[in-house]
């Protein structure tokens, strides 16, 4: 009698103590098997970029890498299984494969075999074409610092494909297109090296970075940058990335050509002719540093051509009293619509071609759903624009046109990029 109430009272505390949370793993569980049937519904479990490489066979389902991502919603566990759920929402900063217990997770770019968006590099970043290299996002890398480790690293392989060689009179060493975090990095390295160096860009030093809103926090991680030194804060603000650019630009005088825009690229006797809108370089050997977005996509609706009609934001703090629409449900579409909606007397709406967002970062999500609860700004999903006018702006929605008053459009409906004119230079693609 003893033994048997003993044996039940075991068994008791057993189901108190883990039947709670054997339930709770199976809601996890069931919750994230839903969330994967809707990003594949929806083709969002495709990543662009960098993203986690899980090996099946080593997974134990512990869930500690989807406790590790910052951005949130990028994995689940489902069948016992880590899987990706929203690939887009994925930056690569590899966390999650710091946190799994037993190495069944990496972060990297995947089968490129099956990516025609990726150029086709070796180890040192080189293309198919010998002396042509490409740096930084355009490569597939996403992340500032992933930026500025390659743009060192390339660089270095370039010296040492150099080998000490004298510099050519009327020849460049190095041609760096893109002045942002790789290209930066590149054409600094290039310096230390003691090499002839040319950086071209069509914007100024930044790249990308000018483009962001004011005060928007850089994640970086520590990252060594050429003849500065590290980085070693874990967030950094537009102006202070921007201020430590100038402040290496003023320092080491790096010939900087701007504003100019690759036309083409041509080799000819192991010299390359790197030709933009406004004159052509020759360079022993070139790094193409220009990021992924390229040319701002437009929408092609009618009215588009207006002056109130935006491809980026400067500064918001400039915008008061006014009727905006933000068109778009990437990062940079929510980071401009929260800026415009948090200036006095602005009326800010979001109209994005999709029914939720699954591309923005997990804070990014928490600020908007506080600004839609305060009522500071709103969205219209299942919408597009129509035709812009000159008060006004007309939305095709799931329930019908609207007709919005206006006084500016701001349009992130990405970039076309620059993947036309790589090709046309020669330089082949996985897939």
């Amino acid at each position: 009698m003893e033994s048997e109430f003993i044996w039940w009272g075991t068994v008791i505390l057993i189901l108190v103590i883990f039947l709670p949370s054997f339930i709770n793993h199976q809601r996890k569980q069931n919750k994230d098997k839903n969330r994967h049937k809707e990003a594949q519904r929806l083709g969002a479990t495709r990543a662009i970029a960098q993203h986690p490489q899980i090996d099946q066979l080593k997974c134990i389902g512990c869930g500690a890498c989807v406790d590790a991502c910052p951005e949130g919603g990028v994995l689940g566990v489902v069948g016992g299984k880590a899987v990706i759920i929203n690939g887009l929402k994925c930056v690569g900063h590899g966390l999650c494969a710091e946190a799994c217990p037993v190495e069944g997770l990496t972060v990297g770019l995947g089968d490129l075999s099956k990516r025609d968006d990726i150029p086709r590099l070796s180890p040192d970043g080189e293309t198919s074409i010998p002396g042509l290299y490409i740096a930084g996002e355009l490569g597939g890398l996403a992340l500032i610092k992933n930026a500025i480790s390659q743009g060192a690293r390339v660089t270095d392989a370039i010296c040492e494909k150099l080998n000490g060689a004298p510099s050519v009179p009327d020849v460049y060493d190095v041609a760096v297109v893109g002045a942002g975090p790789a290209g930066m990095s590149a054409a600094l390295r290039a310096i230390e090296k003691k090499k002839k160096v040319v950086l071209i860009d069509q914007q100024g030093a930044g790249g990308t970075i000018l483009q962001y809103p004011r005060k928007k926090l850089v994640m970086t991680k520590p990252v060594e940058i050429p003849l500065y030194g590290k980085l070693t804060k874990p967030e950094y603000s537009k102006e202070e990335l921007l201020e430590i650019w100038k402040g290496l630009q003023n320092k080491y005088k790096p010939e900087l050509h701007v504003p100019e825009k690759l036309k083409t690229i041509t080799k000819e006797n192991e010299i390359f002719q790197v030709t933009t809108d406004v004159q052509t370089y020759k360079a022993r050997s070139v790094i193409l540093a220009l990021g992924r977005r390229g040319t701002p996509r437009k929408l092609g609706v009618p009215g588009e051509e207006r002056s109130k009609v935006a491809y980026k934001l400067i500064d918001a703090e400039s915008y008061h009293h006014n009727y905006i629409l933000v068109v778009g449900g990437g990062d940079s579409a929510i980071e401009a619509a929260m800026g415009l909606a948090r200036q006095q007397g602005n009326t800010v709406t979001i109209s994005y071609r999709k029914e939720k967002f699954f591309r923005i970062k997990a804070r990014n999500e928490q600020r908007l759903n506080e600004l839609l609860k305060d009522k500071k700004l709103r969205v219209i999903y299942n919408s597009q624009v129509e035709e812009i006018g000159e008060e006004s702006v007309v939305l095709q929605t799931a329930d019908g046109r609207k007709v919005l008053k206006n006084d500016f459009v701001f349009i992130f409906a990405g970039g076309v990029p620059p993947f036309k004119l790589l090709k046309e230079i020669g330089i082949s693609f996985s897939g």
